[in-house]
């Protein structure tokens, strides 16, 4: 069965899969401590970091025998379809369906990302150096620091 988590977003691909290594969707939920160690205490994987206790949401771009899977639903908080990128810092609401699987006697616990519900949206700035002004300069050289 499907769980809603609420939390802060870090890292968030939910439009655009993350493609670094193998492409996949993905959110870090920095959870309430309670929840975090609900979540711990059930198998799931939750890492402290300095934001605080976080949990890594992904789906895999590549499905089995070739599918390839859909973008996970981005929604605002009166759940009308949003078409952005989620900055760090954004207030979430994360749906997510637990899996399990047993590889050569060992267990594993995750959860894959089906939507996103975003709270309070932290735009994404994805090219920083858009914040400076253009200078004109009547100055053949530039000063050397």
């Amino acid at each position: 069965m499907a769980m809603v988590l609420e939390g802060t977003a870090n890292w968030a691909s939910i439009t655009q899969p993350n493609t670094r290594f193998e492409p996949k969707y993905c959110i870090d939920v920095v959870l309430a401590d309670d929840k975090a160690q609900e979540l711990r205490d059930e198998g799931y994987t939750i890492k402290d970091r300095e934001q605080g206790p976080t949990i890594t949401i992904n789906r895999k771009v590549n499905g089995p025998r070739g599918t390839i899977r859909e973008a996970p639903r981005l929604v605002d908080a009166q759940k009308e379809t949003l078409n952005c990128l989620v900055g760090n810092g954004s207030k979430v609401r994360v749906l997510a369906r637990p899996w399990e699987m047993n590889r050569n006697g060992q267990e594993f616990k995750g959860l894959e990302l089906m939507a996103v519900q975003v709270v309070k949206l932290v735009s994404y700035e994805p090219n920083p150096i858009d914040a400076f002004d253009v200078i004109e300069s009547d100055e053949e050289e530039v000063d050397e620091l």
